[in-house]
């Protein structure tokens, strides 16, 4: 009996000691995602109130997935399996705007604006354009229509707006697969349980080829690869 509980405690030190954790995201629980430990492959998923527990020691890796923040691997340091708590942080996923083109500026074509404002009028006792009879109004007597030259003018500066191309990537390939695939695909098509999508998505995102899928116009070719990969993947 004794043999058999010294055999035990090696076999628990060899896995490491049991690591109480939070995950965060500025100070805030991230609810739900998993940690894995890619040393002992133990796996472990992480409450709605940003708590786990898992075994690690010392020189351990973990990797904490989420599908709303940036993925995130951890080499365990003695101190840190030896803390009542270890707080792990998550950065947010931004998708940011990539390139904007911004074509030339317009130049307005005023045409024959110039020649129709130095036109001369007749202004003598029997055409005159004013009734000289008639009380001054506050017009200018052969004035221009400023009104009109000034909707003719922003008709043609405002004709075309720059055009802005939008070009995003994903942060990770989780948040990629998640995004690119229906709200159903990994549980009806692929067959897998729900505790399972997670693991299976760091099973792909170690294939080297997940990185060319970073891009979101890569959709098609990322859900072939998926399917490809599910063959490899074993229960």
């Amino acid at each position: 009996m004794l043999c058999l509980f010294g055999q035990f405690c090696f076999g628990q030190m060899l896995r490491g000691k049991p690591v109480h954790g939070q995950v965060v995201n500025d100070s805030i629980p991230v609810e739900g995602g998993s940690v894995f430990n890619m040393n002992s492959k133990v796996k472990t998923f992480i409450n709605s109130e940003g708590f786990f527990d898992i075994l690690a020691k010392a020189k351990d890796t973990l990797f904490i997935s989420t599908i709303s923040f940036k993925s995130r691997r951890i080499v365990i340091k003695e101190e840190d399996v030896m803390a009542p708590l270890l707080v792990l942080k998550l950065e947010t996923v931004a998708n940011r705007l990539k390139e904007v083109i911004v074509p030339k500026a317009i130049k307005p074509n005023l045409g024959n604006i110039q020649r129709i404002i130095d036109k001369p009028y007749f202004d003598d006792a029997q055409s005159s354009p004013k009734n000289r009879i008639m009380p001054n109004d506050g017009s200018i007597e052969n004035g221009m229509d400023f009104k009109k030259i000034g909707k003719m003018i922003g008709k043609l500066l405002f004709k075309e707006g720059p055009k802005i191309k939008e070009t995003n990537f994903y942060e990770n390939f989780s948040e990629a697969a998640c995004k690119s695939a229906p709200s159903n695909f990994f549980t009806h098509t692929l067959k897998l349980k729900k505790d399972q999508v997670g693991l299976f998505l760091i099973f792909c995102e170690n294939d080297s080829k997940a990185k060319t899928f970073l891009k979101s116009e890569n959709k098609f070719e990322l859900i072939d690869f998926l399917i490809t990969k599910r063959k490899e993947f074993k229960d």
